[in-house]
């Protein structure tokens, strides 16, 4: 009898199991033809466990190429939070102070750059100047000559004042791990990450790279050459990532081996306590005191009191996250730009966990969206703050999230640039990302007036400047 009953529950388990899976594959499948995504790998760690693995669709349309678990994908900025590992590192050996200037490591930098700390260039605080302004080819000789024009560039505002995404911080970062390592950061990489967990198909490299069982990756074009398409086209993507740069989006990898150092960064394989560990997962402070979005290296976080998570996207096609507290992270790498998966992790780590996306308003938010129109937004916000009065989106969170719909739709994307002014009015970023939008869907006049509003908000906003200058011609 006590034997019977045994085997009655592991078939329930087992049961269960596969109606986990079948629940998963059935949302995957989804988001795969809704998006139109090509292919797709997606893993899910559980308990310290993957507990889910699989390859979805085609990783090379030209040769029809079907993605399998060893299929490499690029994964761009989700390269960040390896950096934020390989300065963790640093910092646990005493060999890098976080609160430390850059000049303290770095000699020959400008003035203005020096007293930039390290957590504010991990953080997108530093005001640096954007590398990426300066179009030059890859190539030794025309990395010099960039690095030279972008020193000689501006600060676009006073360090600690606001975020602004840039990878001329994450160039400095890499230089800084090179110099106190003594060896490239690429073998950095290897040696004290991909060698200790075991990620043989983990490299960097880009399109100029031949790198084995790798997809390619695609995006959906509406227009070519500078005319409009009937209809949008499906194209190859090419991108180069000059070596200085590639802490900050150069490495490929596959979804199992992202869940495997996600693992072996919680069991202590890569960060030796778990105070380097929650330190990396936290965000440091603006001058004025209030939190930055980012953690350190860490750009999609989910900051609440149940149910955080902490996690990376890139290139708008590859992203994870993990939730500390459920002991649960979900990966998700696909060969199309723009497929942002980001946008449905927390509904993959809800069939994990239902309390997950009810924690979340922007999760809730977008999936009413999608069942009843963009235009609704205000009336389903104010129906979930109705349910829970805790319920308010992120404002940084929401404002990524609008960029993201823009690239497509941007009359959804209005409306909710639209509800984050009305929830947060006093914050000269949304009505700076308010105009944009305005002026991505025809309204000038109405767009220069957001403008306006950002200046006066915060008069160190030099992008809304030009973009009233501009306008005013």
């Amino acid at each position: 009898m006590k034997k019977l009953t045994i085997v009655l529950m592991l078939l329930c388990q087992l049961g269960f199991a596969q109606s986990k899976q079948k629940q998963v594959d059935d949302f995957l499948l989804r988001q795969l033809h809704d998006s139109k995504i090509p292919g797709m790998q997606v893993a899910v760690v559980q308990k310290g466990k993957i507990v889910f693995s699989k390859a979805y669709g085609i990783a090379n349309i030209q040769d029809n190429v079907q993605v399998d678990n060893k299929t490499i994908f690029a994964i761009n900025s989700c390269t960040k939070a390896f950096t934020g590992v390989a300065i963790m590192q640093l910092v646990e050996e005493g060999k890098l102070d976080l609160n430390a200037p850059i000049s303290s490591y770095i000699d020959s930098l400008p003035a203005q750059w020096q007293p930039v700390k390290i957590q504010q260039l991990l953080t997108h605080i530093s005001g640096l100047p954007d590398i990426l302004r300066i179009q030059e080819p890859a190539g030794a000789n025309n990395e010099a000559k960039t690095w030279k024009k972008v020193t000689a560039m501006p600060m676009d505002f006073p360090t600690g004042e606001q975020f602004s995404y840039n990878q001329t911080n994450y160039v400095l970062l890499g230089k800084v791990i090179s110099k106190l390592r003594g060896k490239p950061f690429a073998q950095v990489f290897k040696e004290q990450q991909f060698d200790v967990v075991g990620m043989p198909n983990t490299v960097f490299g880009d399109s100029r790279d031949v790198i084995p069982h790798f997809a390619p990756t695609y995006s959906y074009k509406k227009y070519m050459d500078g005319y409009p398409l009937t209809e949008a086209k499906l194209t190859n993507n090419y991108a180069e990532f000059a070596p200085s740069r590639r802490t900050g989006s150069g490495l490929n990898s596959t979804a199992e081996e992202m869940a495997k150092w996600i693992i072996a960064l919680q069991t202590g394989k890569l960060l030796k306590t778990k105070e380097a560990l929650k330190t990396m997962w936290l965000p440091i402070t603006f001058n004025n005191g209030k939190p930055t979005n980012w953690a350190l290296g860490w750009g999609v976080n989910k900051f609440r009191p149940k149910h955080w998570a902490v996690g990376m996207s890139g290139g708008g096609r590859s992203a994870f996250l993990v939730y500390p507290d459920d002991d649960l992270a979900v990966i998700a790498l696909t060969n199309l730009g723009g497929s942002a998966p980001e946008n449905w992790l927390e509904e993959l780590a809800g069939i994990y966990n239902a309390e997950i996306p009810a924690a979340d308003p922007i999760t809730m938010l977008r999936i009413e969206l999608n069942k009843r129109g963009y235009d609704k937004a205000p009336q389903i916000l104010e129906e979930i703050r109705k349910k829970d009065p805790t319920l308010v989106p992120d404002e940084n969170e929401l404002n990524d999230w609008a960029y993201r719909v823009m690239g497509d739709r941007p009359n959804d994307a209005l409306e909710l640039f639209k509800i984050n002014v009305a929830l947060y009015p006093n914050s000269w970023n949304v009505y700076d990302s308010l105009g944009e939008a305005l002026l991505k869907t025809g309204n000038k006049a109405e767009a220069i007036k957001m403008y306006q509003k950002s200046v006066d908000l915060n008069p160190n906003n030099k992008g809304g400047k030009q973009m009233l200058e501009r306008l005013s011609k």
